[in-house]
């Protein structure tokens, strides 16, 4: 069978082992089924996830002149503690940016290699975890809007790691940490107009990934490089098709890249 579509990261389900799903324009793959099948992944093209035009792809899917232009790729996306919509300040497009930035976002801890700190919007609990690869997840803050929680992770930060390590998260070489006793230590630490939101007694969540083979000396995939891949797929884990030849494919760092698969 053959599929072939423009690479978006692939939607999740947290079941007992985390569901896969690849969108392919007229197909939707469950991933999780094609385990110990071998996949052939070739380039074919580009096409920007914004005007869909057959153009480099620069950053987060878009092209060069869309990411420098359209809201969802501002620079308070990766820095939530740009965010002004609170303050009524337009940065791209006042109207977009208060629908995301208006909304109860969550400062967590994850622990995917090590424990980091991060932000995500409420609604993308737990999704965001399954997207980094994190085994467990907690909750620190939950705050009003997007301002709030950049600053308070920035306040964190300073204490605790913000990065995935990534070669660690996919060979699965994780510490062994207690996410409930780093909440209540990064307490302290918590901005004063934040830290009415702390989250007190709650639990760890806990995440499955359908992996076979974790790999020992993990390689990434560049398909522009190397256009043309075949492989036996042994595992999924944050956006990471892992191979048996301990080839790894991002499948979120290649969106807007138009590829065939052949299983």
């Amino acid at each position: 069978m053959k599929y072939q579509g423009v690479l978006k990261k692939m939607k999740t389900e947290n079941l007992d082992e985390i569901q896969y799903y690849l969108d392919m324009n007229s197909d939707f793959l469950n991933m999780n089924q094609l385990l110990n099948k071998e996949l052939t992944i070739r380039f074919v093209t580009y096409e920007c996830l914004n005007c869909h035009l057959e153009k480099e792809i620069y950053r987060q899917g878009f092209c060069k002149s869309c990411f420098f232009e359209i809201p969802n790729a501002a620079d308070w996306i990766m820095k939530p503690e740009l965010s002004k919509a609170h303050l009524d300040i337009e940065d791209r497009d006042l109207a977009y940016e208060k629908s995301v930035q208006l909304k109860p976002h969550i400062v967590y801890l994850a622990n995917s290699s090590n424990v980091k700190v991060g932000v995500t919007r409420k609604q993308q609990v737990p999704t965001r975890w399954i997207d980094q690869g994190a085994h467990e997840a907690i909750e620190i803050v939950e705050v009003p809007n997007r301002y709030l929680a950049g600053v308070t992770e920035v306040a964190l930060k300073q204490h605790v790691a913000d990065k995935t390590n990534w070669r660690k998260m996919l060979k699965n070489d994780i510490e062994d940490v207690n996410l409930i006793e780093w909440r209540d230590k990064l307490k302290a630490f918590i901005p004063e107009e934040a830290k009415e939101y702390f989250i007190e007694n709650n639990s760890e969540t806990h995440l499955n990934f359908p992996v076979k083979k974790y790999p020992e000396k993990p390689k990434s995939l560049n398909l522009i490089k190397t256009p043309n891949y075949m492989g036996k797929l042994v595992g999924i884990k944050g956006q990471y098709l892992i191979f048996e030849d301990e080839t790894v494919f991002n499948v979120r760092s290649n969106e807007g890249l138009v590829v065939s698969i052949e299983v």
